[in-house]
């Protein structure tokens, strides 16, 4: 009469096997026989990722990637081997990790680096990161996780940066040879670098009104507090920005200009008339300071169509790491925490591509131990923006 079917998801568990490469060498017995030097001959066989190590390119793109995207500690994966009847302790993995990161991500984030710099709008944030074995510091004390990336119109690329300060020296070597706009979010330390125009991010402001609103008695929430009124200029200013997002950056540019910019004028004009009135210490008055202090970097994104209103992109991209964070908590050395920063990059950048993270690191630690990782044409060709990259290495949708 009919077939009737189902439907239901089979779960096949992953598998460890050990492979055992060989290879022929070869003599010829002649020469031998007859007492003359005898020509040995081995094949071709390709490098190891790692010499004399069991770490085949999937092992370590999995470790990789189960840290580093799914935020699972080397303690857990080492409990997660164990299951699969392989001993490998979390010391060897973290050898592995690093040493993947130092020979192979390393001279890919070096090239990244320099193509970061060569865009002219680009943003920036920091994070904290706890590393226990600092030279000269306390195991609580804390370092930052310094990020950057390029903006709406360019390549993405995304790159962490490992310091054990906050100060204002890193951005700036960071950035060195950068000019153009740079998203922040008001700290200080992005002051003064040379040729760079800041633009402050509006989501940070609108931001602080929201707090200002719901630190009020819950009575007054309701009703039209000064609070709620700069949260409704934040509130209209995005709502501009969602009505441009699909034009060209030209055509942003001349709309804000005739809507944004009345509604930036009387939002000043609101803000001079409700400092006096807010006491400093205040949710209202320190939301009311922030946007005063911060005015000028606030309306640099109405200088050009490609700016954003928010530095929201950067948050995005920042948000893997400290939800990592909360599941591996620390680094334990300062080298750990470059390698860190280095794989971060190449996950999250290959992420933002449309690459399938696992499927591009094991094609890299093919492709790299059998190649020049010194020639900058070579490296172009495996960044995770490079249209050179096969297929196989692209998420699957």
């Amino acid at each position: 009469m009919r077939v009737e079917t189902r439907e239901e998801l089979k779960v096949i568990p992953a598998q460890v096997k050990l492979v055992r490469h060989e290879r022929q060498v070869c003599a010829c017995r002649n020469c031998q026989q007859n007492e003359e030097r005898t020509p040995i001959v081995t094949a071709p066989m390709p490098a190891p990722a790692i010499k004399g190590s069991l770490a085949s390119p999937s092992a370590i793109a999995h470790i990789m990637v189960q840290k580093y995207q799914y935020g699972l500690p080397l303690y857990r994966q080492e409990q997660q081997f164990a299951g699969y009847g392989v001993d490998i302790s979390r010391q060897t993995m973290a050898n592995w990790v690093m040493r993947g990161a130092e020979d192979y991500i390393a001279p890919l984030y070096g090239r990244m680096h320099e193509h970061l710099v060569g865009f002219d709008i680009l943003h920036a944030d920091e994070t904290t990161v706890q590393v226990l074995h600092e030279p000269g510091r306390e195991p609580e004390t804390k370092s930052f996780m310094w990020v950057y990336r390029t903006g709406r119109y360019d390549p993405p690329i995304v790159l962490f940066d490992y310091q054990m300060t906050r100060a204002g020296s890193h951005p700036r070597e960071f950035l060195s040879g950068f000019e153009g706009y740079l998203h922040v979010d008001g700290y200080s330390g992005y002051e003064g670098l040379p040729n760079v125009i800041l633009a402050c991010c509006w989501a940070h402001a609108r931001r602080n009104f929201d707090e200002a609103q719901k630190a009020l008695p819950t009575v007054k929430r309701s009703s039209d507090t000064a609070a709620k009124k700069g949260l409704e200029f934040c509130n209209r200013l995005f709502a501009i920005e969602r009505d441009l997002q699909d034009l060209t950056p030209e055509e942003r540019w001349r709309v804000r200009r005739e809507r944004s910019r009345p509604l930036l004028d009387a939002f000043l004009a609101w803000l001079h008339d409700q400092e006096p009135k807010a006491l400093p210490k205040s949710a209202l008055g320190q939301a009311i300071r922030y946007c005063l202090n911060q005015w000028n970097k606030l309306q640099t994104f109405m200088q050009d169509g490609r700016l954003e209103i928010s530095n929201n992109r950067i948050e995005r991209a920042i948000r893997p790491f400290v939800i990592g964070r909360n599941s591996w908590l620390f680094a334990n050395t300062p080298r750990g925490a470059r390698a860190s920063a280095m794989i971060y990059s190449i996950v999250e950048t290959a992420k933002e591509n449309g690459l399938n993270p696992f499927a591009y690191l094991c094609y890299l630690f093919e492709r790299m131990p059998n190649m020049d990782v010194e020639d900058p044409a070579a490296l172009d060709e495996l960044l995770p923006y490079s249209p050179s990259l096969p297929d196989s290495c692209r998420a699957k949708r």
